[in-house]
């Protein structure tokens, strides 16, 4: 019995069963990033390693790389090396960080939890914060992604917190959020990650490798944050409350909580240690140099209260 032939293309037949239009084509075509089709008289005629190839090609668009970066990533694969672990390693990065499933929630919900009325505005900025999703086709319906953080802003909102309070502090704390991301990131790439990263695309075994690092200290991230919070949370929480209490002596004897006060410096002052140590060092300098001073001067007490001593024992 004969095997079925391979499936064959026109450029427009292409475009429709990959999704892509012939103009994408045609410059995937044009930057190497798709197999030279068969000539056959005036037309070109694609196949099936070509539909798959640009179903490879949207894949990694979505997961956000550049077509330089995949044209690395497809020569790599040409070139016979295994792919395999390098699809793991973007399957691992760009899978989920949280074991939090996403959820559903109605219009008629929304606005029961919110106080009872529709807020449209509201509801747009919940949207273009990514707390809701719109589902297509279903109007009165959303997808929400996280729906801790919707429980938040529920209980927010009824002690009181205006929307409009909640957005804004959501799009404040997300800037911060972000910038800690993008800290950890720079700092496990240089201490772990750069020894697998060291080639351009890596080694199958090195991204294959990199993929089980990522799976081990994925919860790292989480875990710091979580403790580090709740150590300033509690500090700062406890500071403030003596600061409304009204009241210089601590709430607790716990040394573990620092106590801080707000001091002016001179101009000229500041601008001297920011030319020591640089802007980003001022604070932790001047605590050092103040801590310094007072130790100095308390072994100053101690040796005069010590002298005074001697020189009355040898009076007497």
């Amino acid at each position: 019995m004969a095997g079925r032939s391979a499936a064959e293309y026109r450029i427009e037949d292409l475009a429709h069963a990959s999704g892509a239009t012939v103009r994408t084509i045609r410059a995937y075509q044009d930057r190497g990033l798709l197999p030279t089709p068969e000539r056959r008289g005036r037309a070109n005629v694609y196949r099936d390693t070509h539909l798959a190839r640009l179903r490879q090609i949207a894949d990694l668009l979505d997961r956000g790389y550049t077509l330089a970066s995949i044209k690395e990533l497809l020569e790599a694969w040409d070139a016979g090396r295994g792919l395999g672990g390098i699809l793991g390693l973007v399957a691992e990065v760009h899978g989920p960080w949280t074991d939090e499933q996403a959820d559903r929630i109605t219009r008629a919900e929304l606005n029961t939890r919110f106080g009872g009325s529709p807020d449209d505005e509201a509801v747009a900025e919940a949207v273009e914060l990514g707390v809701l999703e719109r589902i297509p086709g279903r109007d009165d319906e959303f997808l929400v992604p996280s729906p801790q953080e919707l429980a938040v802003a529920v209980e927010l909102y009824a002690a009181g917190v205006p929307l409009s309070a909640i957005s804004g502090h959501l799009r404040e704390l997300r800037g911060q959020v972000e910038q800690i991301a993008s800290r950890f990131l720079e700092f496990m790439t240089e201490h772990v990650f750069a020894r697998y990263l060291g080639h351009r695309p890596p080694t199958d075994s090195d991204a294959a490798e990199a993929a089980a690092m990522v799976r081990r200290l994925r919860p790292l991230a989480q875990q710091t944050v979580d403790a580090e919070l709740a150590r300033a949370m509690r500090t700062f929480a406890t500071r403030h409350l003596q600061h409304h209490l009204g009241s210089d002596t601590p709430l607790a004897s716990d040394a573990s909580i620092p106590m801080t006060r707000q001091v002016d410096l001179p101009p000229e002052t500041i601008r001297s240690v920011e030319g020591l140590v640089g802007p980003e060092n001022v604070s932790a300098f001047v605590a050092a140099a103040a801590e310094r001073e007072v130790q100095s001067r308390t072994l100053d007490v101690l040796v005069s209260s010590t002298g005074e001593v001697e020189h009355i024992t040898q009076s007497g």
